[in-house]
């Protein structure tokens, strides 16, 4: 089962920065999800798309995926981008 590690975006909806700092080792799905004929819900078998760990850095995350035999890619983290702005360009 292949696994993708990557690192937690900010949130668009807070200010703040928590948790953005840990990289995160999440299986792909091997099923496609499939609407429940009853109430409309979608869902599948799959229960290893439910697993989600978290490691404080890429190495430690690698290296879990190659000890347990997990084939994984690491998605590389975007640049962030600042855009400095003074409170008197709203007034401009």
């Amino acid at each position: 089962m292949a696994a993708r590690i990557f690192q937690r975006p900010k949130n668009a909806m807070q200010s703040g920065k928590a948790r953005t700092d840990e990289w995160v080792l999440e299986f792909e799905q091997s099923q496609a999800r499939v609407p429940d004929p009853l109430m409309g819900w979608t869902g599948s078998g799959d229960t290893q798309a439910q697993i989600v760990l978290t490691f404080p850095s890429v190495a430690e995350a690698t290296a879990y995926a190659d000890k347990y035999g997990i084939p994984a890619r690491v998605q590389p983290t975007p640049p962030r981008r600042l855009k400095l702005q003074a409170y008197a360009d709203n007034f401009r």
